[in-house]
């Protein structure tokens, strides 16, 4: 695997460890790909992870436990991009991964569906 670019992120509000239920707040982590993308999102243009993949889901049955399965790599919340790099001093999302506009705008034009990320 070829590392293309790294970006610093914003996480979802309970970063430390693998997501492992719809409502705990984390990241998922491990190997995805993006799947398909939203232009008209709640957020500045959203690009959506293969979250939850098999491994997730056997998990999730051995434990009893319901999965989210919008996690994905999105800018700021329509109208908040002004905010910019700042947005990083916390870690605000629900599970997803969040960069700022002008990054999700590179983001988008370079990275087709498909591509394989890590978390």
């Amino acid at each position: 695997m070829k590392f293309l670019k790294t970006y610093q992120v914003a996480l979802g509000r309970n970063p430390q460890g693998h997501k492992q239920s719809l409502a705990d707040n984390r990241t998922p982590e491990g190997l995805y790909r993006i799947d398909w993308r939203n232009a008209h999102s709640h957020f500045h243009r959203a690009l959506h992870i293969s979250y939850p993949n098999p491994r997730d889901l056997a998990a999730a049955r051995e434990n009893g436990v319901k999965l989210g399965g919008d996690i994905m790599v999105h800018g700021l919340k329509n109208g908040l991009g002004w905010i910019g790099p700042l947005h990083r001093l916390v870690d605000w999302t629900q599970g997803c991964i969040a960069v700022t506009d002008p990054e999700i705008e590179e983001i988008w034009k370079y990275v087709p569906d498909g591509t394989l990320i890590e978390n």
